[in-house]
This record gives C-alpha cells, structure tokens and sequence, in this order.
C-alpha cells in the first residue's frame, strides 16, 4: 500500500555517525523527511518537539538506552502511539524480547541491510497509518451510533402520543360498541383496543 505526502517523518536515534549517515541517505531517497538524535535523551525531546511517524532506535546509546527511551515514549500520551523500530547489534533473544516488552514493534539487527530497513520502515508505517484509519472509523462509528439512538429515542417519544390516542379512543368505542348488533364490529373494535 502506498499513502502519498503521509507517515514521512522517522526520527533516528544512534549515537553512531556513520549509521546515521547511512539511514538517513537511505531513508531520504525513498522520499521521507529525516531527523537525527545522537543519544536518547535528544530523541526523547525531538520527538515531544515535533512527533515523528516512525523512530528507529539503537539501545546502546550513552546516558540513557533504546530501553528507556522507549518506554519513556510509551509512557507520554503525546508519544506512545509512535512505532518504534530497534536497531542494534545485540541479536540475543533475550535482547530482543527485552526491546518487545519495552513497546518495541519491530527488531532489527546490525549490520542492517538497506533494503530490509526500507521493507520494515514501509510495513510499519502502513500498519500504523491503518491502525489510525481504524480508530478514526471507530470514533464515526460510536457517532454514528448515539445520534441513531438520539433519533429512536425521539421518534419512539413521537409515535407513543398518537398511539395513545388511538388505543384511547378504540377502548372508548369498545364500551359505546356493546349496543351494536355485529359481532364483526366489535371483535375488530376489541382488537384496535388490545
């Protein structure tokens, strides 16, 4: 799937120059707008500035981790929805499942191949463009829904009082109807009634 001019923005945490030199010629080729952080500490104020689409995120970085960093980010209501993609040379499971549980959605070892990080960047970022549709239409759909009540709830109101009226005035026939010779008459007139 393609979204033209949408989910461009992919923030990049590496304290290494060459990986980000690398992702961002990559990344910037295939059409999205770059921004680079060199520790944790400025991605996490980045990405509050100015929320990324997508970050690709290294865990060995000084001062604070990819670890951290994500679960910070998970943590702000501002910044949680982001996908965070990992990027590191630790290819342990247990590493791994670690960069998962911190709100990871995506792991990818180094060294990285170019074209497995565009497929990555491009699936997730159509997953979360998705993920957005389908909220969007969730929150139509529960309007949807309550101005449907809303207007059962008035039409039901509107329909009771003729009903009324009518029920009123064949219960009213009913009794005046014990004089009348047809028992047609009567058994239709009990029927409106009842």
């Amino acid at each position: 799937m393609n979204f033209p001019n949408q989910h461009q923005n992919i923030l990049i945490a590496d304290d290494i120059a060459d990986n980000l030199r690398v992702l961002s010629s990559t990344l910037n080729q295939a059409g999205y707008k770059i921004r680079c952080a060199k520790n944790g500490a400025t991605a996490l104020k980045a990405a509050a500035k100015v929320v990324p689409d997508l970050i690709l995120l290294d865990i060995n970085m000084p001062g604070m981790d990819g670890y951290e960093v994500c679960q910070r980010l998970k943590k702000s209501e501002t910044t949680s929805s982001i996908p965070v993609i990992f990027l590191s040379a630790l290819d342990d499971t247990s590493d791994k499942v670690k960069a998962f549980t911190a709100g990871g959605v995506d792991y990818n070892t180094k060294p990285f191949q170019t074209e497995e990080v565009l497929a990555r960047v491009k699936n997730q970022l159509t997953i979360s463009h998705l993920r957005q549709k389908l909220i969007a239409q969730n929150e139509e759909l529960m309007r949807s829904n309550q101005e449907l009540e809303q207007f059962t709830s008035v039409v039901s109101h509107d329909l009771q009082q003729p009903l009324q009226v009518i029920v009123g005035f064949a219960r009213l026939l009913e009794k005046k109807s014990q004089n009348w010779e047809q028992q047609d008459t009567k058994g239709f007139v009990s029927r409106i009634s009842s």
